[in-house]
């Protein structure tokens, strides 16, 4: 009897800590990554099953095919190098199929492959928000707006807020 217990509670804890090493490992940028913040424009703002939120696209979510070689395949990780223009605003400087040893970059994955481009989803295209929230981001957003993402040194990334264009 005893020994059945124990392997419950084993088994419990085990759950536990699977549950909470997802939940660090999808907080970990917040918490020590380096703020980059890229230009954004609302793609398909409300759902009406999916709640109230705004879609988002960046520039860096389309990047050219060639330092990636024709061997790229949908589904396959890349790391999209990033530098900061002249602004304050990452964009776009290089994308490879290893990871960089040093400066700012986005780990994502290939969604699509069109011609000589290529459709990169980093995981930050969706900013869910209470409803009027929601309602008066839609319609800020129309003329553009700024993402802040935190960058952690591994390329992975979470959104922190955006900024309207009127801020």
């Amino acid at each position: 009897m005893l020994n059945k217990k124990y392997w419950l509670i084993v088994a419990i804890g085990f759950q536990f800590l699977v549950l909470t090493g997802m939940v660090v490992k999808a907080q970990l940028p917040l918490w020590v990554g380096q703020e980059v913040r890229i230009k954004t424009v609302p793609r398909d703002p409300r759902s009406l099953f999916r709640g109230n939120y705004a879609r988002l696209n960046y520039p860096i979510s389309s990047i050219p095919r060639e330092p990636l070689g024709a061997s790229v395949r949908k589904g396959e990780i890349v790391y999209v190098s990033l530098v900061e223009n002249a602004d304050g605003l990452y964009e776009y400087a290089s994308a490879s199929l290893d990871k960089p040893t040093e400066g700012v970059f986005i780990r994502g994955r290939v969604t699509s492959i069109r011609g000589k481009s290529l459709r990169i989803n980093y995981g930050v295209d969706a900013y869910f928000a209470p409803k009027q929230e929601a309602l008066r981001l839609e319609k800020d957003l129309r003329s553009g707006a700024v993402a802040v993402l935190m960058v952690s040194g591994s390329g992975r990334v979470a959104l922190k807020e955006i900024i309207s264009g009127d801020q």
